[in-house]
């Protein structure tokens, strides 16, 4: 089968301790746990039934998960399907909504007249009550650093250095509207977005970060769609490469606005 380049699900053996909190996150059934020479591992069924999707990003205690971009065997729907239903039938469905939130088409899709799709893809629009009473004054930014792109600041930056950082998905801000009290008075800040940008780049960003500027503390304040639990995954994974024992403190905002978890 002629490979291609695309999006595939990778497994860090050595962070990997065989937990399997992966196998019912992926509605592909396309992860298996099988025993190795250093125990139980997490390894991939076959490379065509992995959408690259990465719905089991953030169920991974260790971080041993992540997404890259490799040339790898193309993903197949209809084997993935027939191995649904041979293995998890019972995932079949979830597996259709997971392919709708990603604005793909699956091939068992016709078989149901259900149509779902999470927030990250599902197109809404809500009505706000109008406040009444005094109106509040333009709030001051908080923001005391530029830039703020995960990407593009140095991991030696003077606002990192022993400081409290806060790593904020980029679609957190048109939320929440009080971000910048809540989260980013007195901190810095680094911005970005674990499903678009590249997953390796920033462990290997933020783990620079955390040796040479030896931070206080770290929060990461996400979406509460799925996608968005990835920042949360690259975050601990480079904790642990960086040998860290930093606190990490985890936020979930919904899309209307308010704190879901915290």
């Amino acid at each position: 089968m002629k490979k291609v380049k695309r999006k595939i699900i990778k497994i860090d053996e050595e962070l990997c301790d065989g937990c399997g909190n992966c196998i019912p996150a992926c509605p592909e059934q396309a992860l298996q746990i099988v025993e190795t020479e250093n125990g139980k591992k997490a390894r991939l069924v076959k490379e065509l039934y992995c959408d690259g999707l990465g719905a089991c990003l953030g169920n991974c205690p260790t971080g041993a998960l992540s997404i890259i971009e490799d040339e790898v065997e193309p993903y197949d729907d209809e084997a993935t399907i027939q191995r649904i239903k041979e293995s998890a039938p019972e995932m079949l469905e979830t597996h259709i909504k997971h392919m709708q939130e990603h604005g793909h088409a699956s091939h068992a899709q016709h078989k149901h007249t259900a149509t779902h799709a999470c927030p990250s893809a599902k197109v809404m629009q809500w009505e706000k009550a109008e406040q009444k009473g005094e109106k509040v004054g333009r709030i001051d930014s908080q923001l005391r650093q530029w830039p703020v792109q995960i990407h593009l600041v140095p991991a030696a930056a003077p606002y990192f250095k022993n400081a409290d950082i806060v790593f904020v998905a980029d679609c957190v801000p048109f939320s929440y509207a009080n971000l910048h009290q809540d989260f980013i008075k007195g901190k810095a800040v680094a911005v970005g977005c674990p499903k678009f940008d590249d997953a390796d780049a920033y462990i290997e960003k933020i783990t620079n970060i955390i040796r040479q500027s030896q931070p206080k503390s770290l929060t990461v304040v996400t979406m509460e769609v799925p996608c968005c639990s990835g920042l949360v995954s690259i975050v601990k994974q480079a904790i642990q490469q960086s040998g860290s024992d930093l606190p990490l403190k985890t936020v979930i905002v919904t899309i209307k606005g308010e704190i879901k978890n915290e």
